[in-house]
């Protein structure tokens, strides 16, 4: 594109920030709106952005009884009939499957930690572990293409435009401190090792964030097709 990119990201709680996705546009000088929609109603037009980006979130993209998602469900709704690409990363990732005919359920099985994925296509999801930390999952929305998966679940998919993953490209060494701190309940109840979980986050972070910033520019070339393919580096 010959002119910023202009996107806004939808954060759901204090402990779910964008991370490497906002470190990735900024360095790209993009024109970032963060908006907390648990909090505050969103009124514009999605039209106004070059794509969307719906982070995690610790409440199912199936309970309406909280009113942001809903509200969110249908901004979605509104976004993909105006043809505006959606980045979904987890909860994100499986109400944007929701919005567009999938369904979101409680799975059998959760998945917590750093997990290898098998990929259709390494280029846009390479099979190197991704951070998952669900308890849902989703079936896939009519139309999509399933690009990577674990025994357990999908894991990311491509519909039109648009890019929903399970796993959480955007995780930092930071978040990972707060999610620890913030949801030591659930890794309990799973039996996960914190201390573990946060040695391995640091250990490997340089090349999770060069893994993530790759993703983030195949979804931006490849599938929102927002700039030439490896215009934007890595």
């Amino acid at each position: 594109m010959s002119r910023k990119l202009k996107v806004l990201i939808l954060q759901h709680e204090e402990p779910t920030p964008p991370g490497y996705l906002l470190d990735w546009l900024e360095e790209q000088k993009a024109d970032v709106d963060v908006h907390r929609i648990d909090l505050q109603e969103w009124t514009h037009d999605p039209r106004d952005y070059d794509f969307i980006a719906s982070l995690g979130s610790e409440f199912a993209a199936f309970d309406d009884s909280k009113p942001f998602i809903p509200r969110e469900a249908e901004l979605l709704r509104a976004a993909t009939k105006a043809d505006v690409p959606v980045l979904g990363l987890c909860f994100g990732g499986q109400l944007l499957a929701r919005v567009l005919g999938g369904k979101s359920f409680r799975s059998d099985r959760s998945e917590i930690g750093w997990l290898p994925v098998r990929t259709e296509d390494p280029d846009l999801v390479s099979e190197a572990p991704w951070f998952n930390w669900h308890f849902d999952t989703f079936t896939l929305p009519p139309g999509a293409t399933l690009i990577a998966e674990t025994a357990v679940a999908p894991q990311a998919y491509v519909v039109g435009r648009s890019l929903g993953l399970q796993f959480h490209p955007e995780v930092t060494p930071e978040i990972m401190e707060s999610w620890v701190k913030a949801y030591r309940h659930e890794l309990d109840g799973d039996g996960v090792d914190p201390d573990a979980l946060l040695e391995e986050t640091h250990r490997i972070a340089p090349e999770v964030r060069r893994r993530s910033e790759r993703l983030f520019n195949r979804f931006l070339s490849r599938v929102a097709k927002l700039a030439p393919e490896g215009a934007r580096g890595h």
